[in-house]
């Protein structure tokens, strides 16, 4: 295995890193090592949950309080001018858009991802009307499929709905000309296999369809470029790679070439091409705003500022390739210490994204013993252990004391105290 790995990311290799001494000299000597210092880590915790929640920003807070305290508490409403509020959505949208490919004017940070994949997949729809299928993953986050059926649902015409891996085993399998969209996860949340993003869309736009790709869990840990491979739409969330906070505002990116024809349902007035001029009837901005819906929470806004503001100065590209050396370096070191262990996450570089998901029947209880532990992951049932390694805080040194302490709970049985057992609601 750890031959295979170090063909994958030579300059980084996990392979050579074969004791924990080795593991602290790579970490003084990687190029990202000082942005772990721009983040609140708590002490003794070894954070492995950035896929789920990354962690605040040190500058949040005092980004936070200037704008309650000075912006609302001191120039209340003239901040929407002078604070630049009401421009946030776009500007902040720019700067999502450089992480992913997309040139400036085409992304919006607003509302949820699931808001954001509604208005996506109902634009999508609409713009093949002589269509009536629908693409979408079998494996797919569940809130995904729920919207896709939602979205159907609100067409205006009958619509039928195609799963991979359910009604066929590719998306190539399941394309034909009556297919109007394909709803797609870059990263799946499960196992993180990632996507060939680059093929996949020129296999729809072949077929005649549209593309709507969700990268929840691959902006700020994998290459992305939206403008090249021509992808249609894209949305995403701001609060895993991005730490952008709990909740924080989601985005959505539409193609140039599709702006001026795209509809969507949630025609509010923040979309319309002069929201002040208060007019009877909608009409949309000829832009990216028209897919803007209503007044957005500017306190969550500046969340996302901070967290762009502490990512400043990392190059993706760097970002993808000490993600690579990080689940390299895990999954060698567990396979290694629990051989029988089944690792869900493809081995090959190209084939992942930057968490690890690890089956084993009595995980829950496992997991929650790390995190007394001081390592924090997270569970999805039914027995998946998941692991995220961001590359802008996890050192080296973690991931092996991550794989050791794994290994004494398991060795440990920890499922056998009560306490770890216990099903809290968030898991």
């Amino acid at each position: 295995m750890s031959t295979e790995i170090e063909r994958e990311a030579p300059s980084m290799s996990s392979a050579s890193m074969t004791s924990r001494e080795a593991c602290v000299a790579r970490d003084f000597i990687d190029p990202l090592r000082s942005f772990r210092d721009r983040f609140v880590i708590p002490e003794g915790t070894i954070y492995l949950d950035g896929n789920s929640l990354g962690p605040m920003p040190r500058i949040a807070p005092g980004l936070l309080n200037r704008t309650i305290e000075q912006e609302w508490g001191h120039d209340l409403i003239r901040s929407w001018n002078s604070a630049g509020w009401f421009e946030m959505p776009v500007r902040l949208g720019d700067r999502i858009g450089a992480l992913i490919g997309a040139a400036p004017g085409q992304t919006v940070v607003c509302d949820t991802t699931s808001i954001n994949l509604y208005k996506a997949i109902h634009a999508a729809i609409g713009l093949r009307p002589d269509r009536d299928v629908v693409i979408a993953e079998d494996a797919s986050f569940p809130t995904d499929l729920y919207i896709v059926e939602g979205a159907m649902k609100s067409a205006g015409r009958p619509m039928k709905r195609r799963l991979i891996g359910a009604d066929g085993p590719s998306v190539e399998a399941l394309l034909d000309r009556n297919v109007a969209a394909v709803v797609l996860s870059h990263v799946n949340y499960r196992t993180g296999e990632l996507l060939d993003m680059p093929a996949i869309t020129r296999l729809i736009h072949a077929a005649g369809a549209l593309v709507v790709w969700d990268l929840c869990h691959s902006i700020g840990v994998a290459e992305i470029a939206l403008d090249r491979d021509a992808v249609d739409f894209a949305v995403g969330c701001t609060y895993k790679y991005l730490n952008g906070g709990p909740g924080s505002p989601a985005f959505i990116s539409v193609a140039k070439a599709h702006q001026a024809t795209a509809q969507h349902p949630l025609s509010g007035w923040w979309g319309h091409a002069a929201p002040f001029a208060f007019d009877r009837d909608f009409r949309p901005d000829p832009g990216i705003k028209r897919f803007l819906c209503g007044t957005q929470p500017i306190i969550s806004l500046r969340g996302v500022d901070a967290a762009l503001d502490a990512m400043e100065g990392a190059e993706v590209a760097a970002l993808r390739q000490k993600s690579l050396a990080l689940t390299g370096l895990f999954m060698a070191r567990v396979g290694a210490l629990l051989p029988d262990l089944k690792i869900v996450t493809p081995r090959q570089a190209s084939l992942r994204g930057s968490q690890v998901g690890i089956e084993f029947d009595r995980g829950y209880a496992v997991v929650q013993a790390m995190i007394e532990r001081g390592v924090i992951g997270d569970f999805r049932a039914p027995n998946l252990m998941r692991f995220g390694f961001a590359p802008l805080y996890v050192r080296f040194s973690d991931v092996w004391d991550a794989a050791e302490i794994l290994a004494e709970s398991i060795h440990a049985e920890v499922w056998r105290d009560p306490r770890f057992s216990r099903q809290l609601e968030v898991t």
